[in-house]
């Protein structure tokens, strides 16, 4: 069986880093991790790790980035990935994002910025193991 993959979106390399130092701590080896910087990227990526036969398990999404925003990006991974876990991670996501993620993406949970790495881990863990 291949691994599972958790995807993490933002356009700030600093935060990508740092998720991924923080993930890695926390899962180890148990998944692979992937990184985009923008929505479009993201949603190219998740097309092409399907294609490989790769299952993304888990996507963590800044809200507030250039083009396409974290709630609609998860609203259209949402569509074709419904069992996902989608978390939004963002200092300044809005209430009416945040009510739109719910509806339309299930989203598991948003995380604000700075946000500590306890939550971080504790959030996504509570998130797979519902899959």
């Amino acid at each position: 069986m291949s691994q599972a993959v958790i995807l993490c979106v933002d356009d700030e390399r600093l935060i990508l880093d740092s998720l991924l130092r923080q993930l890695e701590d926390a899962f180890g080896d148990n998944y692979l991790y992937e990184f985009a910087e923008n929505a479009e990227d993201a949603l190219e990526l998740l097309d092409e790790l399907n294609e490989e036969g790769l299952k993304v398990v888990g996507i963590i999404s800044d809200w507030l980035m250039p083009g396409i925003k974290g709630d609609e990006l998860l609203i259209r991974v949402h569509e074709k990935f419904p069992q996902m876990i989608k978390i939004l991670l963002s200092g300044q996501a809005d209430e009416a994002a945040l009510e739109r993620a719910k509806q339309h993406a299930k989203l598991h949970r948003c995380i604000y910025k700075p946000w500590s790495e306890k939550e971080l881990v504790e959030t996504l863990k509570q998130g797979l193991e519902k899959l």
